[in-house]
């Protein structure tokens, strides 16, 4: 497309802001692409791209599996650009184009990856069609900002270019029923012992057919409406999947993907042993295995990857483990599945929740119900240390989940929480679960219960 006067002053103005915010050491993620925007509001369309581009989109692991991507292909000599350190909207994307191409817009990258805000797709996709798009899964999110599933998969469904391959989760049935017109790849788990027969969660997103109004009947559940279904009613279904996980070998830290259009299996390194982790690095694979990179580097990559520590990360104090996990306040599904993953582990432990939304007033608290704190009423939980603005709602969640009050302890600050009430005395884990706006308060706690444990272990010397 021909460049415009407006497009020109746009790139030169916003290369100067992005040069200005970096001398004074501030975060150039955003404004430059906003005032981009403001001067050309086509300068995405414009702007020269790489030759590929991915898109990863979604309700959660946008993060994740971005990262993961943009790793692999820089450790196998790719030049990537991305919005790794920046916004996932419009105005994210329009910065990064204006930190990686020149001032005339030429851009010297291989590849991009974009983590693509699912309700800024309708504004991406006018000026970009991915290559591929991975969408991992769509669930219900923050109901203040995204409405319900059926809304956001509209959104994509009437944005998404008709030339773009969807890379997507075949065991999630909103994302089977995206872009129909569209090429698709579909990737997923086999059967898992821990699968059933009943869905265990509170909220099922999908239960009716999208096709005909059915309800859906399902030979097994996942979590929430992810597992293997079909429509009684017509030929809706779980798909044929193109990559599929056969094994999942935690004792080994092992996965064993089938890659049903080679006929070939191979195994992988586990990055994280998390069942949503692991979704995650599955999308990561298919899409490098769709752009050529071997088996073998794939996974020579993997061994050097690990998910980012303000999601994940794995510590010891005073023999002791420490798990810092990530749960999204306002997301009920990133917070089931991470307080799955803490049921699930069989050792006595604390668990110390801080969830609220600290960005933000938000008076919404429905989340909080549609959250299955009943996963929190386990034997082997000692104590439940909860804080933060909204610690007395959150008490409350967790006795109406059976929680029994004398495993309860509360404070509205998060560190005095931990001083007053922690007792490491009959447990061997600690899980620390935060939102993604507390990681200062995240930091700060995990500080204490290091220095707690470390002094109760040497009191016992």
């Amino acid at each position: 497309m021909k460049k415009t006067f407006r497009f020109y002053m746009a790139m030169l103005l916003a290369k100067c802001a992005n040069k200005s915010l970096k001398l004074l050491k501030r975060n150039a993620s955003y404004f430059p692409g906003n005032l981009a925007l403001k001067i050309c509001p086509n300068f995405i369309e414009q702007v020269e791209k790489p030759n590929i581009i991915i898109g990863v989109t979604g309700t959660n692991g946008k993060t994740t599996v971005s990262n993961m991507i943009n790793d692999i292909l820089e450790d196998n000599g790719y030049k990537v650009m991305n919005n790794r350190y920046g916004s996932n909207m419009n105005t994210g994307i329009a910065a990064s184009f204006v930190a990686n191409n020149t001032i005339s817009g030429k851009n010297k990258n291989d590849i991009a990856v974009f983590e693509m805000d699912e309700r800024s797709t309708i504004h991406i996709f006018k000026y970009i069609t991915p290559t591929y798009l991975i969408c991992n899964n769509l669930s219900r999110d923050s109901i203040k900002r995204n409405a319900n599933t059926a809304f956001i998969a509209g959104i994509i469904n009437n944005a998404i270019p008709e030339n773009t391959t969807v890379v997507t989760n075949g065991d999630d049935p909103i994302c089977v029923n995206l872009a129909s017109k569209n090429k698709k790849i579909y990737y997923g788990i086999d059967r898992l012992d821990t699968d059933t027969e009943k869905c265990e969660n509170i909220v099922q997103d999908m239960v009716l057919c999208p096709r005909c109004g059915a309800k859906l009947e399902y030979e097994y559940y996942r979590y929430h409406h992810v597992g293997k279904m079909h429509c009684p009613n017509c030929e809706f279904k779980t798909p044929a999947k193109d990559y599929e996980i056969s094994n999942i070998d935690y004792k080994n830290k092992q996965i064993t993907i089938k890659d049903n259009l080679d006929k070939t299996e191979y195994k992988y390194s586990m990055v994280a042993d998390g069942l949503i982790n692991i979704y995650n690095m599955l999308s990561a694979i298919t899409v490098l295995k769709q752009i050529g990179i071997s088996d073998e580097k794939i996974e020579k990559s993997l061994k050097k990857t690990k998910i980012v520590d303000t999601r994940f990360m794995i510590d010891e104090a005073g023999g002791k483990k420490i798990v810092l996990h990530l749960a999204k306040g306002q997301n009920p599904i990133a917070c089931s599945r991470a307080f799955d993953y803490v049921r699930k582990q069989p050792e006595r432990k604390t668990i110390i929740l801080f969830l609220d939304d600290l960005h933000e007033k938000n008076e919404v608290i429905t989340w909080l119900y549609d959250t299955d704190y009943e996963f929190l009423n386990g034997d082997n939980v000692e104590q439940i240390i909860v804080s933060g603005k909204r610690y007395k709602d959150t008490v409350v969640r967790l006795l109406l989940a059976g929680v029994p009050k004398d495993k309860i302890y509360a404070e509205k600050t998060e560190t005095e929480a931990v001083k007053k009430h922690f007792n490491p005395q009959n447990i061997d884990s600690v899980y620390i679960l935060y939102d993604l706006y507390s990681i200062k308060e995240r930091d700060a706690v995990h500080k204490e219960v290091k220095e707690i444990l470390e002094k109760k272990a040497e009191d016992k010397k």
